[in-house]
């Protein structure tokens, strides 16, 4: 597994190697080992969610409170998605930048994101598929959305998929109608910076006790 930091502390890429033959090809999509030595801790997984989108759907930004947040590992297996990562953690360093990985069905790497980051992709093929490994279950009263489209983000959302046809972002009405990052901080609903990182040390510290 070929694993790389972002530059987006708190969030990494993961390409498996692939083994190929006359049957098909094989890899492994996820190992603890190799997440545990770029993460510092083991991935506690809690649900598995699984998105099919068409080509332009745009989905995101979304972020859930911390804590406990929710860490997401994201896969591609099929189709391909332009995948985001926002740091929304009020006082980082590079709150308000945001990161981008190519997720799709050749490379097939993934994106791991921790507690406290907004996340968001958008699909760049009909019937993409997304699985999303998750830390914590669906809670709808403490996950909430930032316009993908908000202008001080500045996302430089694809125009074309990935056979060069254009394309416009399909929102839903959730994310369509979601605040701006300034007005998300302003109302007091982002994480904190230090908060998270307190937060996700003691998670370190955890994984590091129980080996």
């Amino acid at each position: 597994m070929d694993v790389t930091p972002l530059s987006i502390a708190g969030a990494w890429t993961f390409t498996p190697r692939e083994h190929h033959d006359s049957r098909g090809t094989f890899l492994e999509s996820f190992t603890t080992a190799s997440f545990a030595e770029a993460t510092g801790r083991d991935f506690d997984m809690r649900q598995t969610n699984c998105s099919v989108s068409a080509a332009g759907v745009l989905r995101g930004v979304h972020y859930a409170d911390v804590p406990p947040g929710q860490a997401k590992y994201v896969m591609c297996t099929s189709g391909a998605v332009l995948d985001v990562v926002v740091d929304i953690r009020v006082g980082s360093p590079t709150f308000g930048h945001w990161d981008a990985v190519l997720l799709d069905d050749i490379d097939r790497r993934a994106t791991y994101l921790s507690e406290g980051l907004g996340h968001a992709f958008f699909s760049l093929a009909d019937g993409s598929t997304v699985l999303y490994l998750c830390s914590t279950p669906y809670a709808p009263d403490r996950e909430h959305a930032i316009n993908p489209l908000d202008p001080e983000i500045g996302i430089d959302w694809p125009t074309t998929d990935r056979h060069g046809r254009p394309i416009t972002p399909q929102l839903s009405d959730k994310d369509a109608n979601a605040i701006s990052l300034t007005e998300a901080r302003d109302a007091g609903m982002l994480p904190k910076f230090d908060a998270v990182t307190t937060y996700v040390e003691q998670l370190n510290t955890k994984t590091r006790s129980n080996r």
